[in-house]
């Protein structure tokens, strides 16, 4: 079976979010249209952005509010990539508030928390060990 999955974050301002994950991600979307950004991490996984007025357009009154949790973390994006240094430090520098510093983790990894513009959780992080061997 093939999968891919698709993560879409609810934003504020599509193209201002935009513009921060290309920048922290270093890569051009490869989907941007109004309602819909979408990043291809890899052959499995793509991130999208979504404007909060499109999911209220789209799901209508049966979707809670997603305006009311603004700012309030009910999920994160961990990415595992070579250097989680220098894109934590890219969040940083685009506008992210650092959550916690890059540092080795009890499940083997070394990872470092932010919060993106909109409030959602993203983690950078390499494999250190594997801590189940």
């Amino acid at each position: 079976m093939n999968i891919t999955a698709h993560f879409i974050l609810y934003v504020t301002d599509q193209p201002s979010s935009t513009q921060f994950y290309e920048n922290v991600l270093s890569m051009k979307p490869i989907l941007n249209v109004p309602g819909m950004t979408e990043f291809r991490l890899n052959s499995g996984a793509i991130l999208g952005l979504m404007p909060v007025a499109g999911i209220r357009k789209l799901l209508g009154e049966n979707l809670p509010d997603p305006d009311k949790a603004v700012g309030i973390p009910r999920s994160e994006v961990y990415l595992l990539v070579d250097d989680p240094a220098r894109y934590h430090k890219r969040a940083i520098e685009c506008g992210a508030a650092e959550l916690s510093a890059l540092s080795l983790r009890n499940w083997g990894h070394e990872a470092a928390y932010s919060l993106d513009p909109d409030g959602h959780v993203l983690v950078f992080a390499k494999e250190i060990s594997d801590v189940t061997k």
